[in-house]
């Protein structure tokens, strides 16, 4: 299990290496750029298959205890460590990480972006998938803070070399926005772990702020908590994300949606609500007023981008639906109760699949039609998919309706439990204020509906294809293969939540508790 963990981590970064060298002249295939994308595919497949044999293996009788432990000594005079572990919480991201990266090298190796050569694709995207996951394992706040910085390079020149219009400006927004955040949380990281005498992440979180001061907890979480909210993204923060998400490539932004936004909640879970409550406490009513303003504002930026006339991309309106998304979170997170943190990460967990394959969709319709855009896709000459890919149209259809949390899919139970956990905050927390704050998440998933089934209006319904109209392609081969398994899993988890919930909630109830149970 040791060994399985460290292969998942380090292991992309050893393929990253391989694939900048020559291929082997028996291994080249038909050209050297199609033996470095099977050299993706195999490595991103070899780590999904550690996960699972990691999941297979890993003990479901007890997922609050951190498991396939690496625990070696790295710089001493810091008492910084290589920590590597996993419980209840982490496993479904690391897993969800490595399903996701898997899928991307599968749909590039059949539709690679337009761009500079295969390999540095390849390689930037392995280098990805070991930052993200080292973010998921680690459980040292200097390897965090490492992991969690080394993700931003990589998405930065798969946005610039690879992406659409506008990729340069979009790329250096995206970097700026993050690089700025990460040195304010590397600040609270310090601070934490000058003051505590560890940056053990463990024993910091058992510790649960006995040995922080009060003011020490509430600088420490203001400073940690804004670099985890851009990365999230909150409301205000988010201006980065739609302009990254346009530009991007398809692979990018399932990436991006799917796994980069999880490592600011997830940080939120793991950092700053064990190691540092009472300052959590103070800051949880703002935290769940930013939440909530979010989900709105995402939602009425959704219904302003799909009414006719707006010129709306659809790929940036799935953008500012993750905001929203990304708000009941936040929100599950603010109450500070199992029910809640719970929630949000089965939320975290949900718009990972759901989002990852509506940019997947989104990415499809466009390549067909050369255009996001939903005025053109909705003209009379435009996508009206039932009629013209009525596979594609019903998988767009499904994705769509999972997203706006239709209950017997994934994205139900998520918000749900987020919204009955602001109904009844931990103790210390204004239950009227989160009474205020449930009943706008709730009218806010009104909102979600309403814009998500006007995209499926104006893309999906039409008429059958016109007579001497230019056919286009229904799913092919390939993108089948790379979709199913999100589709599966969005209706297994919808059906049966205690897939997820049976492994965070014992983790979830220690970790609140200080690891006292």
């Amino acid at each position: 299990m040791q060994f399985l963990l460290a292969l998942i981590v380090a292991g992309p970064l050893l393929g990253a290496a391989a694939a900048l060298l020559p291929a082997p002249p028996g291994l080249k295939g038909k050209s050297p750029d199609q033996a470095v994308l099977r050299h993706g595919v195999t490595v991103t497949g070899v780590i999904l298959l550690a996960a699972i044999v990691l999941a297979l293996g890993f003990d479901h009788d007890q997922p609050s205890r951190m498991q396939a432990t690496t625990d070696i000594s790295w710089i001493q005079a810091l008492d910084v460590r290589i920590h590597l572990g996993v419980d209840g919480i982490s496993l479904p991201l690391l897993v969800l990480t490595a399903l996701l990266t898997f899928l991307c090298a599968l749909y590039s190796y059949f539709k690679m972006p337009s761009g500079p050569s295969p390999k540095g694709f390849v390689a930037l995207l392995l280098v990805l998938e070991s930052g993200t996951l080292a973010t998921f394992a680690v459980l040292d706040l200097v390897l965090f803070f490492l992991a969690f910085e080394m993700v931003l390079i990589p998405m930065y020149f798969l946005i610039a070399r690879w992406g659409g219009e506008g990729k340069q400006a979009a790329a250096w927004k995206f970097i700026l926005y993050t690089l700025l955040g990460s040195v304010v949380m590397l600040l609270g990281l310090l601070l934490i772990g000058v003051k505590a005498g560890t940056f053990d992440m463990v024993a910091l979180a058992t510790d649960n702020g006995r040995g922080l001061t009060t003011s020490v907890q509430v600088i420490a979480v203001l400073a940690i908590g804004l670099g985890l909210a851009v990365k999230t993204p909150m409301w205000p923060l988010h201006s980065w994300l739609p302009d990254a998400h346009t530009a991007a490539p398809t692979v990018g932004s399932v990436l991006l949606a799917g796994v980069l936004l999880k490592m600011g909640t997830y940080g939120f879970v793991r950092i700053v609500l064990p190691i540092a409550p009472d300052g959590m406490r103070i800051f949880a009513p703002y935290l769940a007023a930013f939440a909530v303003a979010g989900i709105i504002y995402g939602s009425l930026a959704c219904l302003a981008l799909v009414r006719p006339g707006n010129k709306g991309d659809l790929k940036r309106l799935i953008a500012y639906s993750s905001v929203g998304h990304m708000g009941f979170v936040l929100l599950g997170i603010a109450t500070m109760t199992p029910t809640g943190v719970n929630g949000a990460l089965f939320a975290n967990v949900a718009h990972g699949l759901v989002t990852g394959l509506l940019f997947f969709l989104v990415g499809a319709v466009k390549d067909r039609y050369g255009t996001a855009d939903l005025d053109t896709l909705a003209g009379a000459t435009g996508a009206a998919l039932y009629g013209r890919a009525p596979r594609l149209g019903a998988l767009l259809a499904f994705a769509a309706v999972a997203s706006l949390g239709l209950p017997g899919l994934a994205g139900f139970w998520g918000e749900m439990l987020a919204l009955f956990g602001a109904f009844e905050p931990a103790e210390g927390l204004s239950r009227p204020a989160f009474l205020t704050f449930m009943a706008i998440g709730a009218f806010g998933t009104l909102l979600t509906a309403a814009y998500l089934l006007l995209v499926v209006r104006r893309v999906c319904m039409g008429g059958p294809r016109p007579a001497g109209e230019t056919p286009i392609a229904d799913i092919q081969g390939y993108e089948f293969a790379a979709w199913t398994p999100l589709v599966a899993l969005t209706v297994l988890a919808g059906l049966w939540p205690a897939v997820l919930l049976g492994l965070t909630d014992p983790a979830v109830q220690k970790l609140l508790a200080g690891g006292t149970r």
